[in-house]
């Protein structure tokens, strides 16, 4: 009996690796496929059946790439290279995007999970019920919003409002992970004379890195992709984020994929990057935040 059951659980186990396998392949398929254009001529892109391994790599996509999109007609202001100028446009809009949630949405959280003030359970409803509207309902109402304030092909529009809150699902996921600290943590440390900032900073903060990590890489990757925010509110060029520059560029040089293929592979390096070093991180915040149905 014990023999069958081991069989049987030795055969879930290969059967689950072999599923998550196919799975990760399947996920996979459209990098290998990125990857395999970056490497190829103009005329060898859609040939069938797919060329995955191209036989005469064309690694001079990657070293021309700097000069086709300043020769095409894409340089941006002051003769820089436009994808260069394109990727330090979208970590600037990140990093202050990011910074901006991470700061204001731990106060919020802050609020909503530990102090005790009247209307908190109203208010905190209320930021959930925000979580279901869909965000084409608030696009004009917000637009013309600031339309007025005169933000329209500026930064402004993409950053300020991330510092004023940081998202429902940011507070929601770092309340969550608030409301998992005991509360004497609080009791002692105002019994010791510290003040309401200060146990944050001091006592909670500390203990709260795996959930600020989580909403840091879910932040990060928001701001890094965010598409429609800019398209809609940028007008210029050399202001572009990448996401919106290979929008472009793929519009206008729709018959030279290898080159714009180039470009979204530079385009990924920062999000690899950041995938291996917090990779451990990520799922441990994820783990302890709620959202894991924990």
């Amino acid at each position: 009996m014990t023999k069958r059951v081991s069989v049987a659980r030795l055969s879930g186990r290969l059967g689950l690796h072999l599923f998550l396998i196919l799975m990760g392949f399947t996920f996979a398929l459209p990098f290998f496929w990125v990857a395999s254009t970056s490497l190829k001529l103009p005329g060898r892109v859609f040939t069938y059946p797919i060329e995955w391994i191209p036989r005469y790599p064309e690694w001079s996509n990657y070293r021309d790439i700097f000069t086709f999109v300043k020769a095409g007609g894409t340089e941006a202001s002051g003769g820089q290279s436009a994808l260069l100028l394109w990727l330090r446009n979208t970590l600037y809009l990140t990093t202050m995007g990011t910074l901006g949630t991470l700061i204001s949405s731990v106060v919020v959280a802050y609020s909503l999970s530990r102090l005790q003030w009247r209307g908190r359970d109203f208010v905190f409803s209320l930021t959930l019920i925000s979580m279901m509207l869909p965000g084409v309902v608030t696009l004009i109402p917000t637009f013309l919003i600031f339309r007025d304030l005169k933000w329209i092909n500026t930064y402004l529009p993409l950053i300020v409002p991330y510092w004023t809150g940081g998202g429902a699902f940011y507070i929601f996921m770092l309340r969550q992970f608030f409301a998992t600290l005991p509360l004497e943590l609080d009791e002692a440390a105002i019994v010791d004379g510290a003040g309401t900032f200060r146990i944050l900073w001091q006592i909670l903060l500390p203990l709260a890195k795996p959930g600020l990590a989580s909403v840091g890489i879910f932040s990060f990757l928001f701001h890094y992709n965010e598409f429609m925010g800019p398209l809609i509110y940028i007008n210029s060029l050399d202001k572009y984020p990448i996401s919106v520059g290979l929008r472009y560029v793929a519009g206008r040089y729709g018959d030279r994929w290898p080159q714009v293929m180039v470009m979204v592979m530079f385009s990924l390096v920062p999000v690899v990057i950041l995938f291996f070093f917090t990779q451990k991180t990520f799922v441990q915040g994820i783990q302890t935040t709620g959202i894991a149905g924990r």
